[in-house]
């Protein structure tokens, strides 16, 4: 190759570069889709709507929900990691696609760490544990001691097969040194229905569905499966700290766009988000609901996913769980 080939090449890099640094600056100049891979009225649905509100009046142009549910949330995902790197997609991914289902599924439309490029993280949806109060545990030390006593009979409900309140009670399995048996149903509102009716003696369950049979004692509550008490149930504890150290499961939301995304947008997006989920009344609206708003910077987020990946990897070896 000639000197003047070379310099050639050069000018052209530095000007494609120049050129990218631009078109990155001055984004956004039109609308952004947000796809939620969940339905509507979920806490998925729910912190995705309320970051998107924030985010189209600090960015000057509409942030759009497109909820694309199906899959366990990765139909929205792949669709996510498959758009156009430019800062018009963003994906609102969870704990379940990019945590738990890698390890689930043999075929992956996508790669959960190599197709999509972390943000921040946007929130906590917190999980409590409760049980029947014919169940005569009062604390999460009696849950253990019963469930040592009563190996294999004990029924736990979940939203589903590799959901996280399945996940929840398998590692509490796992951790504890009981059995405990997995039975899944087709959301959390059927799995609370038949806790209320005794069908089954405990539910890993979200603070909203829930709250309303806790304050009402038709069920009782014994500890928070994260790291964290509930801000409005301050005296139910966490699972770690009622009993089994080290437990922790937080049903995590974050925000991710599409690999090969300039990194000034990516950037200026966790900042956005980061403004958006301190503003006090959307914190206030969340927190409501069960759900904590929690943001951090790219890196933060990519060690935190890339833990996730990791821990979830090992309890789903651990207790042989497979769906295919």
């Amino acid at each position: 190759m000639t000197i003047g080939n070379r310099i050639g090449i050069s000018a052209i890099m530095v000007l494609m570069a120049i050129a990218h640094s631009v078109y990155a600056q001055q984004w956004p100049q039109r609308p952004i889709r947000w796809i939620s891979p969940f339905a509507p009225g979920g806490g998925a649905d729910m912190t995705s709507r309320a970051i998107a509100a924030k985010l189209s009046t600090s960015l000057g142009h509409q942030v759009l929900v497109d909820n694309r549910g199906g899959a366990g949330g990765m139909i929205g995902v792949d669709m996510g990691a498959k758009s156009a790197p430019d800062g018009y997609t963003i994906v609102l991914g969870t704990i379940g696609p990019m945590a738990i289902n890698p390890w689930l599924y043999q075929k992956m439309t996508y790669d959960a760490l190599n197709d999509l490029v972390p943000v921040s993280k946007a929130a906590n949806a917190l999980n409590v544990l409760v049980v029947h109060p014919s169940l005569p545990a009062k604390s999460v030390k009696d849950m253990i001691a019963i469930a040592k006593s009563r190996p294999g009979q004990l029924n736990y409900g979940s939203s589903g097969s590799g959901a996280t309140d399945h996940l929840s009670g398998e590692l509490f399995n796992v951790m504890a040194g009981v059995k405990m048996v997995h039975v899944p149903y087709k959301g959390g509102a059927p799995a609370m229905l038949d806790l209320v009716s005794g069908n089954v003696q405990l539910v890993f369950s979200t603070v909203s569905t829930a709250i309303g049979a806790i304050e009402s004692k038709r069920i009782r509550a014994l500890g928070m499966t994260g790291n964290q008490r509930f801000e409005l149930m301050p005296d139910i504890p966490t699972i770690a700290e009622a009993g089994l150290k080290g437990f922790e499961v937080n049903n995590w939301y974050g925000v991710f766009l599409p690999v090969a995304t300039p990194k000034e947008i990516v950037n200026k997006l966790s900042a956005e988000v980061v403004k958006a989920v301190s503003a006090p009344d959307l914190k206030r609206r969340l927190l409501e609901v069960g759900i904590v708003a929690i943001g951090s910077t790219p890196e933060e987020h990519l060690a935190y996913v890339k833990s996730e990946h990791a821990k979830w990897g090992k309890v789903i070896k651990d207790a042989k769980i497979s769906i295919e």
